[in-house]
């Protein structure tokens, strides 16, 4: 009754205009401050667990008043005057509530600790398309037997990660999704649950812990990253310990869900995790009146945008999927993809094309986005009866990409967030002349674990290779060309995919053009040419058609 009293002297104070519903009947209420809260960021280990506050120090990062929780004062005062709370978001201050009371509502913008009540916009998850495989030829991919599985991770040289020991043990990965069916009793995740690497879950559209019987898209990112399948399918990152949160009502399209995902983000800040990999995508609504427009893909607009770079401020290496509106006229890049912190995924098929359904950049205001693409083509996942099938969608490109990182950042564990981002773009094989379609390109795990050995080998000698015609069909041509003279080359080599070596040629005159010759029984794929000098050893990618 006392909180009743008090929030009523309150009303009429100041006036704000009720703009719009994120939902039906569901609302978002910024904050004006966190006064009257209990929690001081003197004592974090109030409101941040131990490995979220230790992120926090190895990266040099100070706990500020957007990591207080919304204040509880605030918050009860709503639920006394019969307000049904969603979620809160602390970075943002904000709070999404129900309530079908109209009355109330015409009252509630004139709350003084209530600094507006704004519009926010709704989305769509797309079904992404399922191909059923043939039957899977089981095939051994170095060390581990990767099945199908290991096309997407060796395009990465992820492999050569997993050889070393690097499995992502340590890391955990927080999967923000639209639902994780039948994760609990699929194959690919038997030894998740025999080793407790599922640490945590929550439901934060339902209010509940179970995650499991929901959609299924959650699901099949995780076999992705985690999945154990031997001789089908392995994660990038099948040691590394998980965090599952449903943020998105598949069933529905309303803005509410980046409100739940900032709510699932702040869960896994605070939980501990090192990764957030999300495949949600903002751009186009039902009701077109609230269509994000291309001007808001510009890293500060939307409000789950500002939520992932928050997420990114706190030390976190946030992995989004770049869209799946590559055909469409909108094309671009979506919300949070547009984010500067975060690394925005497109998608590649096996021979390391585009493929034409990725989201292209730039953000609207020209920063490179997509950052990197992997295989997002017919990559091999779990479906929902637990056989092995291939998918296509920016939404599976994204997870190799962020179990990766997670071996990567198990290598490295003394670099921040933003560090682990630019060696990962640093390793890619078109670093140095990005477009809009590949980002950055191709990245190479293998070298980004080792880049600065790389970069000291070849300090003194500064390359350009290229090779052409690239795709090719029985024959191509490298050129070389190199600021320093005074080197020789000794070899080439070219690898499958499988690490296998399938050419070799020893090189006698140094030219400047080396034809590549006597490899038309080569079958179509993707390649790794390796150039050896007497000093350095380059890598470059071909395709054969």
């Amino acid at each position: 009754m006392q909180k009743i009293i008090e929030l009523v002297i309150f009303l009429l104070i100041v006036s704000f205009q009720l703009e719009a519903q994120v939902a039906p009947n569901k609302y978002r209420i910024y904050f004006i401050d966190k006064n009257n809260t209990d929690f001081t960021i003197d004592h974090p280990e109030e409101f941040l667990s131990e490995k979220a506050i230790i992120r926090r120090v190895k990266q040099n990062i100070q706990i500020v008043e957007n990591d207080l929780p919304v204040s509880d004062y605030y918050i009860d005062s709503l639920k006394s005057l019969g307000i049904t709370v969603l979620n809160t978001s602390k970075w943002l201050n904000t709070a999404t509530i129900y309530t079908t009371n109209q009355t109330l509502l015409d009252t509630l913008h004139k709350i003084s600790f209530i600094k507006s009540i704004k519009s926010a916009k709704n989305n769509t998850i797309k079904d992404h398309q399922l191909i059923k495989l043939s039957p899977l030829l089981s095939k051994t991919y170095s060390l581990f037997d990767y099945g199908e599985s290991g096309k997407q991770i060796s395009l990465h040289n992820g492999h050569v990660l997993h050889e070393n020991g690097y499995l992502g043990q340590g890391i955990t990965i927080a999967v923000i999704d639209a639902g994780f069916y039948n994760t609990d009793i699929l194959p690919a995740f038997d030894s998740l649950f025999a080793n407790d690497q599922i640490l945590e879950t929550y439901d934060f559209v339902s209010k509940n812990t179970s995650v499991f019987e929901d959609h299924n898209h959650g699901m099949s990112v995780l076999s992705i990253i985690g999945g154990n399948i031997p001789g089908k399918l392995i994660g990038s990152a099948p040691k590394a310990n998980f965090l599952l949160l449903r943020s998105e009502d598949a069933s529905s399209e309303y803005s509410i869900e980046e409100d739940n995902w900032a709510a699932a983000a702040e869960y896994a800040d605070s939980a501990g995790a090192d990764i957030i990999n999300t495949s949600l995508g903002y751009t186009v609504f039902d009701d077109p009146d609230q269509n994000y427009e291309y001007n808001d893909m510009d890293g500060n607009t939307t409000f789950i945008t500002q939520a992932a770079d928050i997420a990114a401020s706190k030390g976190i290496l946030v992995i989004v999927s770049a869209g799946n509106e590559g055909n469409s006229a909108w094309k671009y890049i979506s919300a949070p993809a547009d984010a500067d912190s975060v690394l925005a995924v497109g998608a590649i098929n096996e021979f390391a094309d585009y493929v034409s359904f990725s989201s292209q950049g730039p953000t609207s205001d020209g920063r490179i986005k997509p950052n990197v693409v992997a295989m997002g083509y017919q990559t091999v996942i779990q479906d929902v009866s637990g056989q092995v099938i291939v998918g296509n969608g920016t939404s599976f490109s994204a997870p190799v990409i962020t179990g990766l990182s997670a071996c990567l950042w198990q290598s490295l564990p003394n670099m921040t967030n933003m560090e682990i981002i630019d060696r990962i773009q640093q390793s890619s094989h078109q670093y140095s002349h990005p477009d809009n379609m590949l980002g950055y390109g191709i990245p190479d795990f293998a070298r980004a674990a080792n880049i600065s050995n790389l970069n000291q080998d070849n300090k003194n000698i500064n390359f350009l290779i290229k090779a052409f015609p690239n795709p090719f069909t029985d024959q191509f041509s490298i050129y070389l060309d190199s600021q320093n003279p005074q080197f020789y080359l000794k070899k080439i080599e070219i690898f499958n995919l499988l690490g296998e070596k399938v050419y070799q040629k020893e090189l006698i005159e140094n030219n400047n053009e080396i034809i590549i010759d006597r490899i038309e029984n080569l079958p179509s794929g993707l390649y790794i040419v390796t150039i050896i000098t007497d000093r350095s050893i380059h890598q470059i990618r071909v395709s054969k058609i």
